[in-house]
Parts: structure tokens; sequence; C-alpha cells
């Protein structure tokens, strides 16, 4: 994914109010139960995500997981709980079961509307980015294309995501290692979410499990 990052969201509105379910943080250390502010494993279907099915994609629980499939090129999907924070980390394993390498997928922080939101993405090919829609208009926040790490798993595999969203500080961990912190002060407060994407090859495949949101 050297190319520069760009893409359109497909008009999704996911707004039900959820239903909290029971699971520990994901990345082995348990949070205290006053510091999670919401949690899910994915393992009730009814715990308040919406789903969508069509041609171009879907987004939906799946075995277990929350699956977002995405079938068509240039394209994102996202998912959110209806829910309002103002200072969140939040935490997810990723992981990719099919498609390009060259993809995105990751964490969506103060989300207002379709048009207005923060995200923080990697790509199965070892890329990552914070960045911002605005009115519709999507950038990146302090960079220009995405940018490369080994820490980033490829292919097939699990990536540990974390996006702290934390007064005008934006910071993303991916395994552990923090790779980007930047400031940007269009969003206060909004919904979580989960997305997954494609750039020139469709078919991305994203299974997403241990979704947590904490104080900061």
């Amino acid at each position: 994914m050297k190319h520069k990052f760009h893409f359109m969201a497909i008009l999704l509105v996911l707004t039900l109010a959820m239903l909290a379910c029971s699971l520990g943080a994901s990345d082995g250390e348990d949070a205290p139960a006053a510091d999670v502010l919401f949690q899910d494993d994915f393992s009730d279907p009814s715990s308040g995500w919406d789903s969508y099915s069509g041609s171009e994609g879907s987004t939906d629980y799946s075995n277990g997981v929350y699956r977002i499939y995405v079938n068509e090129t240039s394209n994102d999907y996202w998912a959110n709980p209806g829910l309002d924070f103002t200072d969140t980390v939040i935490e997810v394993d990723a992981t990719k079961v099919g498609g390009p390498d060259d993809n995105d997928l990751g964490l969506i922080c103060r989300y207002q509307d379709l048009d207005n939101f923060y995200f923080f993405i990697i790509s199965s090919d070892g890329y990552y980015a914070i960045g911002k829609v605005v009115d519709g208009s999507q950038e990146l926040i302090g960079v220009d294309n995405m940018e490369y790490s080994d820490v980033v798993k490829q292919g097939n595999a699990t990536n540990h995501i974390r996006a702290d969203c934390v007064g005008t500080h934006l910071v993303m961990q991916v395994n552990g290692k923090k790779l980007s912190d930047v400031t940007d002060s269009a969003y206060t407060s909004g919904d979580v979410g989960l997305m997954a994407g494609t750039f020139d090859e469709s078919g991305t495949d994203i299974h997403f499990d241990n979704f947590v949101v904490k104080k900061p």
C-alpha cells in the first residue's frame, strides 16, 4: 500500500443502542471494571451492532466475531454500536481471513455521522495511518501517505490495534508498539466503531474480536 490513502464511504448508518457484553480486555491484562466503558466479544448477535448484507459487501456477527467483507474496489464499510464517548482508549483484535493484503482495517472514534469521524487503520501489507473524514472529505493526519512498519503483521494474521482519543491527542498502537502520535481538534466526542476496506482489488474479509473501550 504505497499509494496515497483514499476511500469512498458506503452509506451505512449504524445507530442502534446496544447491550453490554461480558469480556476482559484483549491485551492479556484485564482492565479494572470501573475503567471499562464498553466491551463486546461478539458472542451475542443481539448485543447491538447493526448488520448489512449486499452484493458489494456485508457487516455482521459471524461465529463469535464481527465480520466486515468488502466486495468492491475503493470502498470502506464500517459498523458502530450507537454510543457516545468523549475521551477513550479503544482496542480490538483484527484478523485478515481473505482478500488482498493491500487493504485497510481498523478502528473509529468520535464518529459524528457518515461524513465526520476519526479513523485508525493498518493494511495487511504492513502500513498504518491516523486520519479523519470532515464533511465527506477524507485525509490523513500528519502524513501524506500511509507509512510502513514491520510491527504490523502481514498476510492472514491477527493484529492487536489500539486507538487513544484523549483531548486533541490521537495515538495509534499496533501489537503493543506506538506507531503514530498526532494532534487534531476536529471532534471532541462521538461513537466508536470498526472499519475495513479495499483499494484496487476487492474481497477484503476481516474478523474483529475482543472489542473494548476504556477510560484513558
